[in-house]
């Protein structure tokens, strides 16, 4: 058991104002022994939609289905410019940024601008060098919370990032993007209809006939 006013062992943000050290996941100060053991009931009240494949909980609903597209492939929007798809619709209009030129976060100590406000976060740090997000198994440091999550996993072991061509998974997207590669590299051809690749073009005709009906 920890003891009070220690720091939860899941643990990092660091500065926050008052010196109370907080839980990593639950940011709840840990003044007593009592408040530490009943924090797992207040996240569970705080977040009651729960995801039956990891130990993700949400306060809303549609936050619990975007993670659960992690597990399940599902990315139903998409971009009409380059096919970009994803699970979340805030996501698809943060990409169309990259086609639209938009850069709506203004540094306020540079003529930085960048369309994601985790971008801007992360350049502001090279102004301040603050890294409050720490990993408590290794101490690992960052900028964004969300780099902390993505960090979390080389500790976990999730891999909520699955292949759908194959069993491989990854921590990371860019990882799983990585992954993808190699198919497309090693099957170029693919089908518009139904998204099956081969390695060969004849392979290809071939199997175009299931759609066309046409016999051989």
């Amino acid at each position: 058991m920890a003891e009070a006013g220690k720091r939860c062992p899941t643990a990092v943000p660091q500065n926050l104002g008052d010196g109370s050290p907080t839980g990593v996941f639950c940011d709840q100060p840990m003044t007593s022994e009592t408040n530490l053991v009943s924090q797992p009931k207040s996240n569970t009240d705080e977040n009651p939609h729960e995801c039956n494949q990891s130990n993700y909980s949400a306060a809303q609903k549609s936050n619990l289905d975007s993670h659960l597209a992690k597990h399940t492939g599902d990315k139903p929007y998409m971009c009409g410019e380059c096919g970009y798809r994803t699970a979340k619709k805030s996501h698809l209009s943060i990409h169309m940024r990259t086609h639209s030129g938009e850069k709506p976060y203004k540094c306020d100590q540079c003529d930085y601008s960048a369309a994601r406000k985790d971008s801007l976060d992360q350049h502001l740090a090279k102004h301040t060098g603050d890294k409050p997000y720490m990993c408590g198994e290794c101490g690992y440091k960052t900028t964004l919370k969300s780099d902390l999550s993505r960090h979390m996993r080389t500790h976990t072991g999730d891999k909520p990032y699955k292949c759908d061509q194959c069993d491989y998974s990854a921590a990371q997207k860019s990882h799983l993007d990585s992954h993808l590669a190699k198919h497309t590299r090693d099957k170029p051809y693919m089908c518009g209809e139904c998204g099956y690749r081969t390695a060969y073009k004849s392979a290809l005709s071939r199997h175009m006939r299931t759609h066309t009906g046409e016999k051989p």
